[in-house]
């Protein structure tokens, strides 16, 4: 996109911007979704057992990966801001992603080590032995997969930095069915391959991984915009100043994610310390709400580009309508979403279990109770993931981290521990502390977010 908007931009210009850069962000974050679920629904044809155990050892990645994707998205503000400087811009971003690849290239070699001893940490949190070996089996394929999908996120952030993220698009949907079809050779042994099972299914989403990052590489060697920044040449060269810009703006963020990713976590383990009926229906409730956060991020990930963009070019005004918008659409989304979470939740229900068989009855109920208090806090939600993200445009991380572990875990478990267990109110207990903890965020980085001049956060 070229670079015309400047401080007269109106608003109906950067509305119109915002939209044509989470929209594609969007669909990639749920193409992403897709794929993390094909090798689940593979496994269901194994067994119950290898599902559970399959489900065990990509908790354990994921839990790693997300430290890791949250320091690599250092990589978009800083690169969006550079892009806004204009001066030595090329050779800015160039070694931003140079430096973010160093990064994350220097957290993979203590990351593989945690990964590889994956059965032995399962079993001290009191794990069954058998699916922890099995999960450890899938683990101990897919952990090589981190380098690779890392270095991929690094190269999507580069081309939605410079607001061209559809090339990540195509890569994440032309993924989705490679990864389904690597499955199915690997995980039942078709095509003359051995069946490798929970193994196969690791090795499956480590071919997915290399084929993405192969794929955004390409795409960048061969397109003359991306081309001209030259990413791959040198890659030796340190810049140790840059390295520890990525390490100041991204591990706050990785932290962050940590601490959003291990609350529900916690939530789930508290839902089984209920009942298994609550469990259940906490896994239905929850996998609803995490497929709607898909477009909260997505506009976060966009007003993280645009507010980063302005920031480089020094214009307070063009944050502030860039930020404010991003805001208002999340706002906007999530009214419809609590709506449609309120007046259908039966409907959203079965998609996942049969709500007219009598022995459901318990679950379903639970699960629609659940999404009541999902509809509630979907402000919360979208407050928070939008607000970050503008705040994430102005380089502002480290705040919003502290705010993170207050709401997450001072105010989301604890204020749904209290109501679950010695007020009585068990699973919905627990959903009315997520939704606090969740509004809490997003009241301290909108507040933030308001009072970005008085505290120095825009340059001018």
């Amino acid at each position: 996109m070229a670079d015309k908007s400047i401080s007269q931009t109106p608003w109906r210009d950067e509305a119109r911007a915002l939209i044509a850069l989470s929209v594609p962000l969007i669909i990639g974050n749920l193409g992403w979704s897709g794929i993390a679920a094909t090798d689940l629904l593979l496994l269901g044809r194994i067994g119950p057992d290898a599902v559970a155990a399959g489900s065990l050892g990509f908790n354990v990645y994921m839990a790693v990966l997300i430290f890791g994707i949250g320091l690599t998205t250092a990589a978009s503000p800083l690169i969006a801001s550079e892009r806004g400087q204009r001066l030595h811009s090329v050779r800015d971003i160039r070694r931003t992603v140079r430096q973010s690849v160093w990064a994350a290239s220097m957290i993979c070699l203590p990351s593989w080590i945690v990964l590889w001893h994956a059965e032995h940490i399962l079993i001290l949190i009191g794990q069954d032995p058998e699916l922890s070996a099995g999960a450890a089996e899938m683990v101990r394929a897919l952990q090589w997969a981190l380098l690779p999908y890392l270095a991929y996120m690094i190269l999507r952030n580069f081309v939605a930095a410079l607001e061209r993220p559809m090339w990540g698009v195509v890569v994440t949907l032309i993924a989705v069915p490679f990864n389904a079809l690597a499955g199915w050779v690997l995980i039942f042994g078709h095509l003359g391959f051995p069946a490798l099972g929970l193994q196969g299914a690791g090795l499956a989403s480590l071919s997915t991984a290399i084929f993405m990052f192969l794929g955004m590489a390409a795409v960048i060697s061969l397109d003359r915009q991306f081309r001209r920044y030259h990413l791959f040449g040198r890659f030796w060269v340190a810049d140790w100043n840059r390295f520890r810009t990525v390490w100041r703006v991204g591990l706050p963020i990785a932290v962050t994610l940590a601490l959003e990713v291990t609350v529900f976590n916690a939530a789930v383990f508290l839902m089984g310390l209920i009942d298994r009926p609550s469990l259940a229906a906490h896994a239905i409730a929850m996998q609803l709400s995490a497929l709607v956060f898909m477009v909260p991020m997505g506009i976060g990930q966009a007003a993280t580009v645009r507010v980063g963009y302005f920031h480089g070019r020094r214009d307070p005004a063009a944050v502030g309508r860039a930020g404010w918008l991003a805001l208002a659409f999340g706002t906007g989304f999530a009214l419809c979403s609590a709506t449609l979470l309120l007046t259908a939740p039966r409907f959203l229900v079965s998609g996942f279990i049969d709500v007219d068989l009598p022995a459901n009855a318990h679950v379903t109920a639970l699960a629609i109770s659940f999404l009541s208090i999902a509809a509630l806090f979907q402000l919360g939600d979208c407050g928070q993931a939008v607000g970050a993200g503008v705040l994430r445009g102005l380089q502002d991380t480290r705040v919003p981290m502290i705010f993170a572990a207050v709401g997450y875990w001072v105010i989301g478990i604890g204020v749904g521990t209290l109501l679950a267990f010695p007020l009585g109110m068990k699973g919905l207990g627990i959903w009315l502390g997520l939704a606090s903890g969740l509004a809490v965020v997003a009241v301290l980085v909108i507040w933030r977010w308001t009072r970005r001049d008085r505290l120095g956060l825009v340059p001018h």
